[in-house]
């Protein structure tokens, strides 16, 4: 990646983060545990949940205060591989 594309983000910003996956009674808590990890100020009123209109699934937009890439990659990474997780954007 070259110098231009590493600064076309400037920190901190927020930075809203979309996840999605199978309607679970503990989906949302365990994907806000999830994030904290990386994110320790996320608060309630961060995550924004929807329904599908099947009621199959749910999605949820996080919005955090992205400190660094580093901090969005880790918090990307442990979102994708948690096996509640069917996408995360």
């Amino acid at each position: 990646m070259s110098e231009e594309q590493k600064d076309i983000m400037e920190f901190p910003c927020r930075f809203p983060i979309k996840v999605m996956g199978e309607q679970h009674p503990e989906f949302h808590l365990t994907i806000r545990e999830v994030v904290r990890v990386h994110a320790p100020e996320l608060a309630d009123h961060d995550i924004v949940a929807r329904d599908s209109s099947s009621g199959r699934y749910i999605s949820l937009t996080i919005t955090v205060t992205a400190v660094s890439r580093e901090q969005l990659d880790n918090i990307y990474r442990a979102l994708s591989s948690h096996a509640m997780v069917k996408v995360a954007l």
